[in-house]
């Protein structure tokens, strides 16, 4: 079964690599565009009637659910359907589509013009460099989507996105309709809408669109280039110190935030799980949004705001206008907290910030706080851990106990090992200040003495390796060790 899977996975990478490097690209109609002529020229004549204008009917009801994300006051203009003929309903046989992305990226860059904006939009990845594209990887597939690990002529190395042809989603559309062409337009749509959503939402923790391809000779196909991160690994994570989990969480609350009150409202994420995040240089990133959905779910009544979970069941009730308010933002909460915040927040904490870490853990768990409280209760531990408040009955005495030698380090070699530890085969970890280096030694028996440098946290705080022993030190300018007195050491030059 694994060697069928690796095949599987194999033929859908080459597909995506023979349209990348093969496919003859045409800039002048290069977004994707529907013509209702296609299915009544004969050109998918092994299709049967009923079956084309099913499939069509499914195609238009996408396309209509894209409209919803491309108006809104801050991009000056809307689009709504032209009506056809008399019996056809929507028309999309002309360039509406086609204009609408169009004008998508010149009103985002107009809105948003700044130079480093401009300077982006100039060096966004199109079609062209999709073309020039090399050293690719395969790093995972879904129902609708392939990803690749890919370099851009400029050197980056980014994301690639586009339709799995050996998806669930394609291989059930094929079932159904018996047109593998109309049904890659069908499922081109999610990653579309992924493209949409993140031209519009924009924020330090939502992966960054690094560009776009649209092209229709010979067929749709559509590709997106995203910001490369890593797979969000959990087991490897809860391995990981407690302040780096603490910014994992730190990273979600802040998103959580933004997508409370967005440009596009309030924004819902139904398929949240970690693998739907990467992170980029140790912040968490949002990196697959086509399942999300924005404004809140409309309601007749109170019944109708109902929250299910496997264990809790949350309700909010219904407003005047007919909307669930605050659902969304419940939603999102309480997957942070059975997702994330139950494995990665209060183990391994500071004891003193643990009164601080259970109260997050009992209003996130029964969402008796909202998004604006819990990023206050965040930004308060945060504070107190950067500042070191957060330290008690560490007494300036315990460092009388230790000689400082300035300038020097040690020799790189493994020493014994703690937990959790920035490095796995010695004890590497982040401190305050020296006092507390000192109390950490004092606490481990084979400690004798700790080596600080220049290397920080992303809280400023100091890495220091504690080690038991120091037979070689080594002149360095940038570093300072402290021993234990009684300690033996040689210094070489």
């Amino acid at each position: 079964m694994q060697h069928s899977l690796s095949i599987a996975l194999t033929s859908a990478a080459l597909t995506v690599l023979v349209f990348l490097l093969a496919a003859k690209v045409s800039m002048d109609n290069g977004y994707v565009r529907l013509r209702e002529r296609d299915f009544n020229n004969g050109k998918f004549n092994s299709v049967g009637v009923s079956q084309r204008n099913a499939l069509l009917s499914e195609i238009k009801e996408r396309h209509r659910g894209l409209l919803r994300y491309y108006t809104g006051s801050a991009w000056g203009f809307s689009l709504t359907y032209r009506k056809g003929p008399a019996g056809r309903g929507l028309g999309l046989e002309d360039d509406t589509f086609s204009r609408t992305l169009e004008k998508i990226d010149e009103v985002h860059v107009k809105v948003l013009s700044t130079g480093a904006v401009r300077a982006a939009a100039a060096a966004a990845a199109g079609c062209e460099e999709l073309r020039s594209m090399s050293h690719f990887e395969f790093l995972g597939s879904g129902y609708t989507k392939l990803v690749l690990k890919g370099v851009l002529p400029n050197g980056t190395a980014v994301a690639l996105k586009s339709v799995n042809p050996q998806g669930v989603d394609m291989k059930r559309c094929v079932e159904g309709f018996g047109d593998v062409e109309g049904c890659y337009r069908l499922v081109s749509y999610k990653l579309i809408k992924e493209i949409v959503l993140l031209q519009r939402l924009q924020h330090p923790n939502v992966v960054k669109l690094q560009g776009h391809c649209y092209t229709s000779d010979p067929g749709v196909r559509v590709s997106a280039v995203l910001e490369l991160g890593s797979p969000l690994e959990m087991i490897q994570l809860l391995q990981t110190p407690w302040e780096e989990r603490f910014r994992v969480c730190m990273s979600l609350v802040k998103l959580l935030h933004y997508l409370a009150s967005s440009p596009l409202g309030s924004v819902c994420l139904l398929d949240f799980q970690p693998r739907q995040f990467v992170v980029v240089d140790g912040e968490l990133k949002l990196s697959d949004i086509d399942d999300a959905v924005a404004g809140e779910l409309s309601c007749r009544e109170d019944s109708d705001c109902t929250l299910q979970f496997p264990t809790r069941n949350f309700s909010s009730p219904c407003s005047a206008d007919g909307q669930c308010r605050g659902l969304n933002e419940k939603r999102n909460l309480y997957n942070a907290f059975r997702y994330f915040f139950t494995y990665l927040l209060p183990h391994r904490a500071p004891p003193t910030l643990q009164t601080l870490l259970d109260g997050i853990m009992n209003s996130t768990g029964d969402l008796s706080s909202g998004i604006n409280k819990t990023l206050e209760a965040f930004q308060e531990i945060l504070h107190l851990y950067k500042s070191g408040q957060y330290l008690q009955n560490v007494s300036s005495s315990l460092l009388k106990d230790y000689v400082l030698l300035k300038g020097f380090r040690t020799k790189e070699s493994n020493d014994y090992k703690c937990w959790p530890s920035y490095k796995q085969q010695s004890c590497l970890l982040s401190v305050h200040d020296m006092k507390e280096a000192a109390g950490i030694c004092n606490s481990h028996s084979q400690c004798q003495g700790f080596t600080v440098d220049q290397q920080r946290t992303w809280t400023g705080r100091s890495l220091a390796s504690f080690r038991s022993g120091f037979s070689d030190l080594i002149p360095d300018v940038n570093s300072a060790i402290y021993v234990k007195k009684g300690a033996g050491f040689r210094a070489t030059t």
